[in-house]
């Protein structure tokens, strides 16, 4: 299926073959690379391949075929792919920036919604929209270039040596505290940086990115794996913004502002169990904040809508929401939005033909916009009860609001505008939760969100249903589809943010996680992203979570909080 002439090598060799997951095999010369094997598929119009699972394991492009192998090629489809792509990206970014800017540092700080990362920088004044374009067709230079990323394993004490020669203090810190004596290392051109994960082959793989002006720093744009060879419209980031500066001055106030730092903190106990409680407080602060901005709006809001991603920490958010309304003597009814599913037969299905129980259509917005209306009105109503065994909505409990009482309701569709019909939006108040996390790695590795989200999902999952790890993983693809289609495009319409996220949590979450990552099978789909978890965890030290106060939304995921089966509606 191919030739020796094909792949241009001199001396003929003896042919390997790659067998591809669809059942086709592709021959050549042993000792070629896998990008050299596979590059065969790109006349097929295909996604970027960027990766290969190589008999069951993810690997890079650039590894010598010299056996036989089952392989199955990662694309910019897949989310490991775009983990390649993005990674790279990053070092690319990184490496431009130090040739035009050799003084200042740069930072890649958080993810944005449509496809990038925000950057700031320090040691100078912000970039200019002339400085900007600099860095842009700098980065073009090096694409064009298509500079190899060489993949180095040194001694431990080799590492640390080199950033500390670069100035690198931040990754000095957090080396220190790794356990294994070795380290990976990327190299690009005469530069040389730990990315936690792999890499594209080089930079000549980076084709669609874009640098833009986000007010005291830019965004670096990449593709969506829904179409990855396109950058999406930019949208209005202030909101988000602002929710992820207040955690940066969170992170600030606590004088955390890597992992290596936090790690220092875990070793001194007394320093931790201050960095909790003050975590703590800020949660609660700004909690207390939410709960007075809707007393000054209580004459005008009938309901409060919560919406979230998965594993957000939303119930515990409603409760503690609650606490802080009742002390302001507004005493919110919980309404269950899960009780208004239609029933199964009238259950509308996906793409796949499967039933799309996250869809808008899932709800009876028209029972459930009616039964608010009379709610407010101070009508007694009848509410439904889903038996989600049979599929069936049958009659519950009758309730009657008393005057001026608020209803309170948190599911996927909370800040969906077309939720409950007929209903003035002003007489909403919509609050958007997720875990926004901003402690990175280091100054240029990331630590994801949707890591962070996933990690407290299957300590949860394990401890309340009794899935396993794989079986999280496994369902995780779905749960993320559901979210870009059904919760994040409506973000926007929130009135206010809150970040649940903590600045200890993965430190606390690493010795619950850890036993069940490794209980997933080697031969399941679920065990590389299980192993890429892993080696992402052993960054941190493990936290004690006795030291973690009963009320924490850190509680909803490891157990024992004391608002778990407190009603704090009981009349």
């Amino acid at each position: 299926m191919t030739s020796k002439k094909e792949y241009r090598f001199v001396e003929p060799r003896k042919n390997v073959e790659v067998h591809l997951s669809n059942g086709e095999v592709i021959s050549g010369p042993r000792g070629g690379t896998l990008e050299e094997f596979l590059q065969l598929l790109e006349e097929r119009g295909l996604p970027p391949i960027v990766g290969a699972v190589v008999n069951g394991k993810l690997t890079e492009l650039s590894i010598p075929v010299t056996m036989d192998v089952e392989v199955q090629p990662v694309n910019m489809e897949d989310a490991d792919g775009m983990r390649f792509y993005r990674r790279s990206l990053t070092f690319l970014l990184e490496y431009a920036f130090q040739d035009l800017f050799p003084n200042a540092i740069l930072t890649v700080d958080h993810s944005v919604t449509s496809g990038g990362y925000f950057c700031q920088v320090y040691r100078r004044s912000p970039l200019t929209p002339e400085e900007l374009e600099l860095l842009k067709g700098r980065m073009r230079e090096l694409v064009e270039q298509n500079l190899p990323f060489e993949r180095h394993q040194v001694s431990l004490q080799e590492g640390i040596d080199y950033f500390q020669k670069m100035g690198y203090t931040d990754k000095v810190r957090l080396l220190a505290h790794r356990k294994k004596d070795y380290l990976t290392l990327y190299k690009l051109g005469d530069r040389m940086d730990y990315h936690h994960g792999y890499m594209v082959p080089s930079t000549g793989y980076l084709k669609w990115f874009d640098l833009v002006m986000m007010e005291d720093g830019f965004i670096i744009r990449y593709p969506r794996r829904n179409n990855p060879v396109a950058l999406q419209p930019v949208p209005k980031y202030s909101t988000l913004l602002n929710v992820f500066k207040r955690y940066g001055g969170w992170l600030h106030r606590l004088g955390i502002d890597s992992v290596g730092v936090l790690d220092d903190a875990i070793e001194q106990k007394d320093h931790i169990r201050k960095i909790i409680l003050v975590s703590e407080a800020l949660h609660e602060q700004r909690i207390a904040e939410l709960a007075a901005q809707i007393e000054d709006k209580v004459e005008e809001i009938n309901i409060i809508l919560i919406a979230g991603p998965s594993s957000s920490g939303k119930t515990t958010f409603s409760k503690r929401l609650t606490i802080q309304l009742l002390a302001r003597g507004i005493s919110p009814f919980p309404l269950e939005m899960d009780k208004y599913f239609v029933d199964r037969d009238k259950t509308p299905r996906d793409e796949k033909g499967e039933l799309d129980f996250e869809a808008l259509e899932a709800l009876n917005r028209v029972r459930l916009s009616s039964d608010i209306k009379k709610l407010i009105a101070g009508d007694a109503v009848r509410l439904p009860d889903y038996d989600f065994q049979s599929g069936t909505s049958q009659e519950g409990e009758v309730v009657q609001l008393r005057p001026g009482q608020l209803i309170i309701a948190e599911g996927i569709h909370g800040l969906n505008p077309d939720l409950l019909l007929d209903f003035p939006q002003s007489s909403t108040f919509r609050i958007y939760v997720s875990a926004l996390t901003q402690l990175n790695l280091d100054r240029h590795n990331r630590v994801s969100t949707t890591d962070t989200r996933l990690i407290r999902r299957i300590v949860r999952d394990a401890r309340e249903r009794g899935y396993s790890a794989q079986e999280t993983i496994d369902r995780w693809e779905s749960v993320r589809r559901g979210e870009k289609r059904y919760i994040f495009p409506y973000q926007d319409y929130a009135d206010v943010m809150f970040n649940s996220a903590l600045v200890y949590e993965l430190a606390a979450l690493k010795p619950l996680v850890e036993p069940l990552l490794r209980q997933v099978p080697h031969s399941s789909q679920a065990q590389i992203e299980a192993k890429r978890l892993l080696a992402f965890l052993e960054w941190f030290l493990p936290l004690d979570i006795n030291m973690i106060p009963d009320n924490s939304i850190l509680r909803e995921f490891i157990g024992d909080s004391n608002l778990q089966d407190f009603n704090l509606w009981e009349q």
